[in-house]
């Protein structure tokens, strides 16, 4: 099980960041970090394809082959598309492509498309059922390159707001995991730094007091 890092409670239900390794944390939906052919080819996402199965990968060819019958990407960079999980301990699971910051054209434009590639994700999840326990790793890190400290504090402002704000998402809980130290102590930093800034309530001191579900 992952070791809970930070706790914070919204209008809708609680975010946590997690220390650990996604492929053992269950959820019903979970996300993984695709490039734009679907194609599993490095870092997290072939580790995902990889311990799904090759049921996952036949499913993910399925839907580039139809994409590029209407001569459309797989899947673009700031989309998503969902298929089941296999053999990830979630009910389903939605790929989406993140801005890729190695390359110029992304990378200028990477605070856009990292909202963009959120909201693509936000809206797969509304159709799902059940959506109580969404798992994500932070999107654009791993080979993706998005810089540590500005991509965690976008994915806190994000993640937090859909949380709190607007309408309910239907979801109670939302964990963000990462084995990345670099990035998660990047994570503690930005969230020591502007706890007071974002939506929700911090319950991190509570939890870790054994006084907080």
């Amino acid at each position: 099980m992952a070791e809970v890092i930070i706790v914070r409670e919204c209008k809708y239900g609680q975010v946590r960041v997690c220390f650990g390794n996604i492929l053992r944390v269950e959820g019903d939906v979970m996300v993984l970090p695709a490039n734009n052919r679907l194609a599993g080819r490095e870092g997290l996402d072939e580790k995902m394809q990889l311990a799904a199965g090759p049921e996952l990968r036949a499913a993910c060819i399925e839907i580039a082959n139809e994409k590029r019958k209407t001569n459309l990407q797989p899947c673009g960079v700031g989309n998503a598309v969902t298929t089941s999980a296999y053999n990830l301990p979630a009910e389903h699971l939605i790929h989406v492509v993140g801005p890729d910051c190695r390359r110029p054209t992304q990378d200028q434009y990477r605070r856009e498309l990292l909202e963009k590639s959120y909201v693509a994700m936000f809206e797969e999840v509304s159709a799902l059922k059940p959506r109580s326990t969404v798992v994500l790793p932070p999107l654009g890190t791993d080979v993706y390159a998005y810089p540590n400290r500005e991509n965690a504090r976008k994915t806190m402002e994000i993640i937090l707001a859909w949380m709190d704000e607007g309408e309910d998402p239907g979801v109670d809980m939302v964990l963000i995991v990462t084995d990345d130290n670099t990035y998660l102590n990047n994570m503690k930093t930005v969230y020591r730094e502007s706890e007071d800034q974002f939506p929700g309530v911090d319950k991190t001191r509570l939890f870790r007091k054994g006084k907080y579900p």
